[in-house]
């Protein structure tokens, strides 16, 4: 059984690349290439075939040569005219800058009026950065993301595990899918879901 947060995604992610005819992923986090960012996920095969289907042209960028990105960029300066990107990616982004805030306000710049934009940002998650590449600055509540994307036209919030799920992902059991799916519907039965406890949010916006 898919959980909410992954249907969140799927449905999201499937919106922008069947309505927009460009997409520009921030950090690669799609994961979709062999070729072009720091990692790939087979699992993603779904999404290198939606974006094959639908002729989306898909360009990651990225602020290092190293693992060969589309373009070369900062989120805190992005280099693009306003106004003219269809949709951005920004997944697990936002923790490894240094001014967020800065950094939202471009991705509103870019995008065109009616632009899409998905976002993941960790809450209670682990440290993670990873030397010579990036840092691990911020953790964001849902509070602190209706700040940070108050000037869009629109936006959705979808909190990533329950309590529980959440507690059992920082520890080394995290991997044990049996496990995993013990805590998960512990949490919907518990409706700890609902709760403010989460690994970290996805967020789509409108401009």
């Amino acid at each position: 059984m898919t959980t909410r947060w992954e249907n969140f995604f799927r449905e999201k992610l499937r919106k922008i690349l069947t309505e927009k005819k460009s997409v520009v992923d921030i950090g690669g986090s799609l994961r979709v290439s062999k070729v072009v960012g720091n990692r790939y996920d087979p699992a993603q095969a779904w999404i290198a075939d939606l974006i094959a289907q639908n002729a989306v042209c898909y360009q990651v960028m990225d602020p290092t040569l190293e693992y060969h990105p589309d373009i070369v960029g900062d989120i805190h300066a992005l280099p693009f005219q306003d106004s003219s990107q269809e949709a951005i990616i920004c997944l697990a982004v936002l923790e490894h800058v240094e001014d967020p805030w800065l950094a939202c306000r471009e991705l509103w710049r870019v995008l065109k009026p009616g632009g899409y934009c998905l976002i993941y940002v960790p809450f209670l998650y682990y440290f993670h950065a990873e030397r010579g590449y990036y840092h691990d600055y911020w953790r964001y509540t849902h509070e602190a993301v209706s700040l940070l994307f108050k000037k869009f036209s629109s936006m959705e919030i979808c909190g990533v595990r329950g309590a529980l799920a959440t507690w059992l992902h920082v520890g080394p059991l995290g991997r044990v899918k049996f496990l995993v799916s013990v805590a998960n519907l512990l949490d919907r039965i518990m409706r700890k879901v609902d709760s403010h406890q989460v690994s970290g949010y996805y967020v789509f916006v409108i401009k």
